[in-house]
């Protein structure tokens, strides 16, 4: 049976061509369908919304922090795929006692693009991989990631707000958007008040449409407690999934930057 080495430096016996196949991360989901796997994905979590049609006709095994292990051993799986961060690491290892638990552990462009291929290899879609990483490759060289940066603080919740810290794939990919994170020097996700966000002195404030979802409701109200400050939002899955959905990231901080020119 061959052995691959997972994104936080264990080894996993998988079968080759597995056609039972769990994904308990909404990006790697979608990545999945994009190498041209269908059948052989017999179960995600209620947050997997893309593709639609999967995410109204495939089984679902709760959400990722909240995985239905009952569910999921019904269901037998040869193959389930998961992340470092997005699922619990309780839950995670009870799954690796029974079953091939393949984890992923992404903070940058570099790690995405590796998770694909070996994924790609892991499901007997390589070509299909290599193609994807190229085509996510040459869309984000065309983009200029040395352009002036505008500082900017990126908010993921409300009630306590949070950030952004310099250890997350969305600080890594906010260059590309032409923005700088002005707590890049914090850790993870921190918790940050309204008055942090004045001092950090920074000239945009993003919303992002997840997890929390900020809409036009908040724009306005932090308007009115940060002024001076511009107020965004932005499309989160752009920023934090780390699938096959960067190709559509790259022609998305395209336009940012167009809209930041054009204003």
């Amino acid at each position: 049976m061959p052995t691959y080495i997972d994104q936080i430096g264990r080894e996993v016996s998988i079968v080759p061509f597995p056609s039972r196949i769990i994904s308990v991360v909404p990006s790697q989901t979608e990545l999945l369908y994009s190498l041209g796997l269908d059948e052989e994905v017999i179960a995600i979590t209620k947050f997997c919304v893309h593709p639609e049609h999967w995410f109204r006709n495939k089984t679902r095994i709760g959400g990722t922090k909240k995985l239905d292990i009952d569910k999921i051993k019904l269901l037998k799986p040869d193959l389930i795929i998961a992340n470092k961060e997005e699922n619990s690491q309780e839950q995670i290892e009870q799954l690796s006692k029974e079953f091939p638990v393949w984890i992923s552990d992404i903070t940058n462009l570099d790690n995405a693009l590796k998770m694909m291929q070996i994924i790609g290899n892991i499901v007997n879609r390589s070509k299909e991989a290599s193609s994807l990483i190229q085509s996510i490759q040459t869309s984000f060289n065309n983009l200029n990631k040395n352009d002036s940066l505008i500082k900017a603080c990126y908010l993921i919740w409300k009630d306590p707000f949070m950030t952004i810290g310099r250890d997350t794939f969305i600080n890594h990919l906010l260059p590309y958007a032409g923005f700088k994170n002005v707590f890049d020097y914090l850790q993870r996700y921190p918790t940050i008040t309204v008055e942090d966000i004045l001092d950090s002195k920074c000239d945009v404030v993003l919303l992002s449409s997840e997890p929390y979802p900020f809409n036009e409701k908040h724009v306005n109200e932090l308007k009115e407690q940060l002024p001076g400050i511009d107020i965004y939002l932005v499309d989160g899955e752009m920023f934090s999934w780390y699938g096959s959905r960067l190709i559509e990231a790259a022609q998305y901080f395209r336009e940012l930057k167009s809209k930041r020119v054009d204003s």
